[in-house]
């Protein structure tokens, strides 16, 4: 007689935890069909108007460990004010300043790349502006490359050690 209650009693528990999953799963799919979203293409900024008097830096050799640093000038050539919104770096080796102010037509503005070689080798990086230009944003990439040398080591150290 206990076994049957408690038989009972089982199948009262499963069938109420089926049936209550089963109403959610209808729930949510009345629900997502209630509510389509719009999917949009995301919007990709413009290219930049702004002159720059060099787009690509050339630092040649240089010495590990030891910060480089190369100042990317432009002139506003819009007929508008223009601002710097953002200077990316692409990597945590190079750090950037900027002219933070706005830059009337005619005016002269510039991005400052500092980079710190850790290793040694060729490299090549690149810093991304951000610019407002007749209230659009608009973005340009800059870039430098050169060769990070291994410091010099006394080679008479070496062999009286």
């Amino acid at each position: 007689m206990k076994s049957i209650k408690l038989s009972i009693v089982a199948l009262f528990i499963a069938s109420a935890s089926f049936a209550q999953t089963k109403e959610v799963k209808v729930e949510n799919a009345k629900a997502m069909q209630v509510a389509p979203t719009e999917v949009k293409a995301p919007v990709t900024p413009k290219q930049s108007n702004i002159k720059w008097d060099q787009e690509m830096h050339d630092f040649g050799d240089i010495e590990k460990g030891k910060p480089v640093t190369y100042e990317f000038s432009f002139t506003n050539t819009t007929k508008e004010t223009i601002l710097i919104t953002n200077v990316r770096p692409a990597c945590g080796c190079t750090a950037a300043n900027y002219t933070k102010t706005p830059i009337k037509p005619g005016e002269k503005g510039m991005v400052a790349a500092t980079f710190n070689a850790a290793s040694g080798g060729m490299f090549q990086k690149s810093v991304t502006i951000t610019t407002t230009e007749n209230g659009v944003e608009a973005v340009k990439t800059l870039s430098f490359k050169g060769k990070v040398l291994e410091p010099a080591t006394d080679k008479k150290e070496e062999i009286k050690s």
